[in-house]
């Protein structure tokens, strides 16, 4: 497995898709509404050159999902995609057989990369998560390429001393990182001492910033993708063209309201990740879905407030 390509191929916006669900008792999982996502993605500017498309992650409700579920939607997606795009698939569990059956499921599918983070609930040492680590390497061996998820949602960070013990895995390609910033300045630290080893993900919005020289993060994930597609692809084109001042406008005046408005939901309605995304892209023409509770359904709170925002930032595409 040629390591280095993929690394290589991870640079760009990482897309963490939003799972669809139906509108009725149970709320099961929609794969046609899937496949208007996908190509709604890929038919407006994202492809293989500056995307890839995450599947199972939090904004796709992972954590509301059965495993079985799980497993039908990595199969699902991948059947999807189709080979047009690279495509990671979330990893996030509580246990070691869990992800060593993910990391199988990625292989067996043609993911390029599985997405892992330290598993949640229990406060988990550095040793624990090197191991858990170790599980997912041995069980992509030959396959996916691993990202290493620094999440404020799981029990340890990844630090730099837990980096220097598990950087010579040939298979792990990229550093995902999304913990608040600190005075210590753990981002900087890391990123600029490891952007050399791994693709860095900057999942922070410390764009055009992190973009900069001796950072050098090379992936982004921006949720407006979901519904802004040439939004993502301009952000792209911009960095490439180190046109700084530029990306810092779309961050301020286009992105920035956005995130105020997913913190106010989650301040004063409800909690969890991707109900925005989903929301906006209703508002886009694509297939209405709430995420699974316990999120409660924002819909009809929030679609008012959502569409004054995109109209004001001129999104393209809205039916409303």
């Amino acid at each position: 497995m040629d390591y280095e390509n993929l690394k290589k191929k991870l640079e760009g916006c990482y897309v963490t898709v939003p799972t669809p669900f139906k509108d009725e008792k149970n709320l099961p999982l929609n794969f046609d509404a899937l496949k208007d996502y996908v190509e709604f993605l890929l038919g407006n500017g994202l492809n293989n050159e500056n995307c890839t498309l995450l599947f199972g992650g939090a904004a796709g409700d992972f954590s509301a999902m059965s495993f079985d579920e799980r497993l039908s939607l990595a199969k699902e997606s991948a059947k999807i995609v189709n080979g047009r795009t690279p495509i990671a698939l979330g990893g996030q569990t509580t246990n070691t057989q869990e992800l060593e059956k993910l990391a199988n499921v990625a292989k067996d599918f043609g993911y390029d990369f599985i997405q892992v983070s330290c598993p949640f609930y229990f406060k988990h040492t550095e040793d624990d998560f090197i191991e858990y680590v170790r599980a997912a390497s041995s069980a992509a061996e030959g396959g996916p390429g691993i990202i290493l998820y620094n999440t404020f949602w799981t029990s340890t960070s990844v630090s730099n001393q837990l980096i220097e013990k598990i950087k010579d895995l040939p298979n792990i390609v990229g550093l995902k990182w999304a913990t608040p910033r600190t005075d210590a300045m753990e981002f900087e630290d890391v990123t600029s001492t490891y952007s050399s080893r791994f693709t860095i993900i900057d999942n922070n919005l410390f764009f055009p910033y992190s973009a900069m020289k001796p950072l050098n993060a090379k992936a982004f994930e921006v949720h407006m993708c979901n519904f802004w597609p040439e939004w993502g692809a301009k952000l792209i084109n911009e960095v490439k063209k180190k046109n700084f001042e530029e990306i810092a406008r779309m961050m301020v005046e286009e992105a920035m309201p956005f995130y105020k408005l997913w913190v106010e939901i989650e301040t004063n309605y409800t909690s969890g990740d991707g109900y925005l995304d989903k929301l906006c892209m209703e508002l886009v023409g694509l297939p209405s879905s709430r995420c699974r509770p316990p999120t409660r359904d924002m819909r009809e709170k929030y679609r008012q407030k959502t569409l004054d925002y995109m109209k004001k930032i001129k999104v393209p595409h809205l039916k409303f």
